[in-house]
């Protein structure tokens, strides 16, 4: 599945930063790139192979190097963001404006596991819904990476939370700030009568008519998991949600995140004032990349699980 191997420390570019990897942080979607399924991602990413060799996207770490025309950084900062062509390596070369300063306290390992869920969580709390102060808001999947940020960034913007996990989570999500925490093994949170102003569907274990049931009339939904079906993965579930979207008052809006260092500022800005922190379920050693990978994949992660180097 992976193997290690050395290979030249690669040479930054004109607006390249060179990052000496302290931690990378892996989520649901590098797995999915690893294994190739769901079968519809090798389009992109590569039919019998992934293109890029190297996996992994979030990474924290200090700059080695700045390629001619940087100004963002220089060498000995300490930084985190984000890369196209792999972090699970010692050395990455990462455009400079990919990454921003780690904010002060904040250790290596909780700054890796920030950009892909955290940005992710933003975008669709304040992109698609624009969560306000007072609206009720229902997350899914409230103990995973992107839940755990999606809770306390509802949180932030001063909405109700109501979270769903399982029972062993329950206490580890109250903590994160939800004013209502759903067992999913004891409830079903779309048969109990309450309506949300906005649903943040991370585990889609329910059919889009059933999960439309807690929305609110005038509601918005986001659906957004990578998983679905072995061929098309979500694709079906996005298709009809964007269909059905032209025949309701309630908005069907699945999540496309967008990679901004801007929004990678604001969720600098966020974890500095206290208002939101990683949470670190697992670190593995880089050696250990495969079983970290592995365990993402199983699907029942608490938080963040970081590789460290």
């Amino acid at each position: 599945m992976l193997e290690s191997s050395r290979i030249g420390i690669p040479e930054p570019g004109r607006r390249d930063a060179l990052v000496r990897v302290g931690a990378a942080a892996v989520h649901i979607g590098d797995y999915f790139v690893l294994t190739g399924e769901p079968y519809v991602l090798r389009l992109v990413f590569g039919l019998r192979r992934p293109r890029h060799g190297i996996p992994g996207r979030d990474l924290a770490g200090v700059v080695a190097a700045v390629g001619t025309d940087v100004t963002a950084c220089r060498p000995g900062d300490e930084v985190f963001g984000w890369s196209t062509t792999g972090t699970l390596a010692e050395y990455a070369c990462v455009p400079a404006d990919h990454l921003v300063p780690v904010p002060a306290d904040l250790s290596v390992v909780e700054a890796a596991a920030v950009p892909t869920s955290g940005l992710t969580a933003l975008q669709a709390l304040r992109d698609i819904a624009d969560v306000r102060p007072g609206q009720s808001v229902l997350i899914t999947g409230a103990s995973g990476g992107v839940g755990s940020f999606a809770v306390q960034i509802a949180t932030a913007f001063g909405a109700e939370v109501t979270a769903v996990c399982s029972t062993r989570n329950v206490d580890l999500v109250r903590s994160l700030g939800a004013d209502h925490v759903v067992d999913y093994t004891q409830t079903d949170v779309a048969r109990t009568g309450q309506r949300y102003d906005v649903v943040l569907d991370n585990v889609e274990a329910q059919p889009l008519a059933a999960i439309r049931r807690a929305l609110a009339p005038t509601g918005t939904l986001i659906p957004n998991s990578g998983r679905g079906g072995r061929v098309l993965g979500p694709l079906p579930r996005i298709v009809t949600a964007r269909v059905l979207s032209g025949f309701t008052r309630q908005r069907l809006k699945p999540l496309v995140s967008v990679e901004k260092r801007q929004d990678l500022l604001t969720l600098a800005d966020l974890i500095a004032t206290g208002q939101v922190t990683p949470l670190i379920d697992r670190t593995y050693p880089l050696d250990e990349a495969a079983d970290a990978l592995r365990y993402v994949g199983a699907g029942h992660t608490r938080g963040k699980v970081v590789v460290t180097l």
